[in-house]
This record gives structure tokens, sequence and C-alpha cells, in this order.
């Protein structure tokens, strides 16, 4: 019998994933974040310093666009809920339709040369919505497995764990704990990389394997029916 990725390989490609889309989008559309939402901050502080405010718009929309990614996400968890399904693969199943609308509107608004352009806007939008399902999904139906966007939490745990362990002071449990952080920093850190290098070598279509990933986790054998009570 088949039986569902286990949660290591889980943390790697799902954080992997995330550092690869959110940094292909930060290179190609002005800097925009689109996995996490904290840099946005940032940038937007920083862009109301500057005399050029051009890149306002495209970051103050990622806001609503990650926020109804979200949203929609918790509603379709909660649809699923009470029709007894799973909701793991149609929550992959909307990552995957807003990746390939995000990649579809970027190679239509190629060549890029201005952020207000709509379909630069369109692009950024759809960019921040998909990951704002990455977001949600991980908190609702992977929350076993550390986060594979924000990693300023999870080298935060890392470094206690390592510091514990460096001195003596680590707990069994902070031993599984450090396995189960190291993972998915070392996958994003791997997935910014290759994200940065796939849009130099090949613009928007490296995508592509974002979008092949997540079709890949949609073929797992990942439970339909949640079981009954008893």
């Amino acid at each position: 019998m088949r039986v569902p990725p286990s949660d290591l390989f889980l943390g790697i490609c799902l954080g992997a994933l995330a550092g690869y889309v959110d940094t292909a989008g930060f290179v190609a559309l002005y800097g925009l974040f689109t996995a996490h939402v904290t840099g946005n901050f940032v940038l937007i502080g920083a862009t109301l310093t500057h005399p050029s405010h051009s890149t306002l718009l495209l970051k103050c929309l990622a806001f609503p666009a990650f926020g109804l990614g979200v949203v929609a996400t918790r509603l379709l968890g909660n649809r699923c809920e009470r029709q007894g399904v799973v909701p793991i693969r149609p929550m992959l199943s909307m990552q995957l339709v807003l990746l390939v609308a995000f990649m579809a509107t970027a190679l239509l608004a190629v060549p890029i040369t201005s952020p207000d352009a709509p379909m630069v806007l369109l692009t950024g939008a759809l960019g921040a919505a998909a990951m704002g399902v990455h977001n949600a999904a991980g908190k609702l139906q992977f929350s076993r497995i550390a986060p594979t966007t924000v990693m300023t939490g999870n080298v935060t745990e890392l470094l206690i764990d390592m510091t514990d362990l460096a001195t003596g002071h680590a707990t069994p449990a902070a031993k599984e704990k450090f396995i189960r952080f190291v993972w998915p920093v070392a996958a994003f850190a791997v997935g910014c990389i290759a994200g940065g290098a796939g849009y130099v070598h090949f613009g928007f279509w490296c995508l592509l394997a974002p979008i092949a990933a997540v079709a890949f986790l949609m073929t797992m054998p990942w439970p339909v029916a949640k079981p009954a009570h008893v």
C-alpha cells in the first residue's frame, strides 16, 4: 500500500518551493516578496522614504492578494470539513491553478518595464495569492512540520537547539525538533538560489519547476475521506 509522503519529504519539498517562488518573484518583480508579507512591510516603508514611489502599488496589492489566498484556503478547508473530505489535495489544486496563472500572466507581461503596468500588477497579485494558499495550507494541514516560508522563527529555533546540543542541555525532544527544523531551512536556502538562477536563465518559464512540484505532490496518496468518529 502506498503511504503519504513523510514529514521530512514535505519539509524539504515545500521549503524549497517557497524559497524558489519567493526569490524568482523578488528578482523579476521589483523586489516583491510573494511568499511572506514581512519583507513587503519593510520594502513599503523603504519605498515611502524614496523620491520614487513607482513600486509602492505593486507591493501594496500583494497584501490583499495574499490575504485572499489565505481566506480562500480557510473557506475551502471548512467546506471539506463539512463534507468529511481531507482538504490537502483540494488546497494543492488551488495553489497549482494560481501558480499556473502566475506564470501565464507573467509571460504575457514580458517585457516588464514598469511596476505599475496592469499585467505586472496582476502577476504580482497572483503570485502572492498562490503563496497565501501555501502559507495557509502549511498552518492548516502541515502544521506538524516546521514552517516552510518565514525562516526567522525557524533559524531562531535552530540556534536555540544548537546551543542546547552544544552545551549538553538538549532533551530528546530538542534533538527531534532540531532535525524537524533544519531541513526546511536548508531546503528554503537552496530553493532561493535555484529560483534566482532559474529566472536569470529561463525568465518566467522557471516557474514550471514549482508548478511541477505541486503537481507531483497532488499525485501522492493522500487520504481522501476523514475517518469516521467512533
